[in-house]
């Protein structure tokens, strides 16, 4: 049997005031279940019928010096045939935005749903969590909605990449929320049949879905990788080639992301084309895309850069470099000057782009971003270089048009080496 959860969405968008814009009327949270309705909604069946009601526990915790200031507990509720209908992800963002969110505060919310997010509310969550880089989620669910079809799949997959944490509820979640959230009336929490059987199935199953996702970088890999220093700091170890990159709609909104090293044989640019390329965009539609590399390209990199974005308006490209490979050697400056040539934006790594980057890319616990010694003056002056070597390509451009014009032969300093 397919699942039954309601799919009439809400009227809830997503607005610049913190992600949010209120509906006309807030809902309130219950504060608890009947054991009945519990033990029928949230039963983990693979493939459940005439559950037409989703419900959604929540635990906030306010976080002050990192540890728990005060915790808030709830429960959500939505109906197929309700004259107001409002998927419960929404009415708990519509709840919190308009009761609870402060850009002050760090939060920590913890969901248990009786089914797994739809694609239009897993997208209006995923944009929330984007705007409101101080909250953090993680989302237990009983069972997965319509988990066979790509659609739903992809909008699990956007949760986890805004760093949502999805996971199965196991025994343990279950028996959690009967005391937290059911008034159990003293009773203890009594599994059904097959509760492990089916977790193990379920649990198997949103793995399948997220496996394609990117692992993020480990702290110590981005610190060694991304680190702009002229030298590499002791323990000394190989510098190697990482791109991370964020394809993003014409509203801002991430559509995807990734992170690519060099292989042998293949580097991460020619990975990072293979996939966008796998995409298949919609042409008519609007993009860009935001790369953030360790090194800057090797010239044939450089040179299938710019094959790629040739003659595809719709995309945009923009390249942020920790460091330039080879920045002295002539073939390596001709393929950043083609990059230029081509309207592809280079530019060094700041403080704002590492930042971004361990927000985004990185494993990073929700500890806040610790530059290196040195890092802002590091980046001005790789930054200085890149501009000189961009410039000459702007000279010998002006160069070749003056020969055209036949006004005569370029200043002997205008052909002098170009060199660092």
């Amino acid at each position: 049997m397919e699942p039954q959860r309601p799919r009439q969405r809400a009227g809830l968008g997503l607005a610049s005031n913190g992600g949010c814009s209120q509906r006309p009327r807030i809902r309130n949270p219950a504060e608890r279940l009947d054991r009945q309705t519990f033990s029928f909604h949230f039963h983990n069946l693979r493939y459940a019928s005439k559950r037409n009601c989703c419900y959604l526990c929540y635990q906030v915790k306010r976080l002050k010096h990192c540890s728990p200031d005060s915790s808030d507990l709830g429960v959500f509720q939505n109906q197929v045939n309700a004259e107001d209908p409002c998927h419960v992800e929404l009415c708990f963002l519509s709840w919190f935005c308009s009761k609870k969110l402060s850009p002050y505060e760090q939060y920590r919310i913890t969901w248990f749903l009786s089914w797994s997010p739809c694609l239009s509310c897993a997208q209006q969550v995923a944009a929330f969590l984007e705007k409101n880089r101080n909250v953090r989620l993680s989302i237990f669910t009983a069972r997965l909605y319509y988990f066979w079809k790509p659609e739903y799949q992809y909008g699990l997959r956007m949760l986890h990449q805004q760093r949502a944490r999805v996971r199965i509820m196991s025994f343990r979640e279950f028996k959690y929320c009967w005391k937290n959230f059911v008034y159990n009336e003293g009773m203890p929490f009594k599994p059904w049949k097959e509760l492990r059987k089916n977790y193990r199935f379920l649990v198997a199953k949103l793995q399948e879905i997220l496996r394609n996702t990117m692992n993020l970088l480990k702290t110590n890999i981005f610190k060694q990788q991304f680190g702009n220093q002229h030298r590499v700091p002791r323990p000394h170890y190989r510098r190697k080639t990482y791109l991370c990159y964020q394809l993003k709609q014409l509203d801002g909104s991430t559509l995807d992301k990734g992170c690519f090293r060099n292989k042998k044989q293949r580097h991460a640019e020619i990975r990072f084309i293979d996939k966008i390329t796998s995409l298949n965009l919609d042409p008519n539609q609007r993009y860009t895309i935001i790369c953030y590399v360790t090194w800057s390209p090797c010239p044939t990199c450089a040179r299938e850069l710019v094959d790629f974005i040739n003659g595809q308006d719709h995309l945009s490209l923009q390249i942020f470099a920790s460091r330039l490979y080879f920045h002295w050697v002539k073939v390596y400056q001709w393929g950043l000057q083609q990059l230029q040539a081509a309207q592809v934006s280079v530019a060094v790594m700041t403080r704002s782009e590492f930042e971004e980057c361990w927000e985004e890319f990185v494993d990073n616990q929700g500890m806040p971003f610790e530059s290196w010694d040195n890092l802002d003056q590091y980046s001005e002056s790789i930054s200085r270089r890149l501009q000189k070597i961009l410039l000459l390509s702007n000279w010998n451009n002006l160069e070749n048009s003056f020969r055209d014009l036949r006004l005569g032969s370029p200043s002997p300093s205008l052909l002098r080496s170009d060199s660092r």
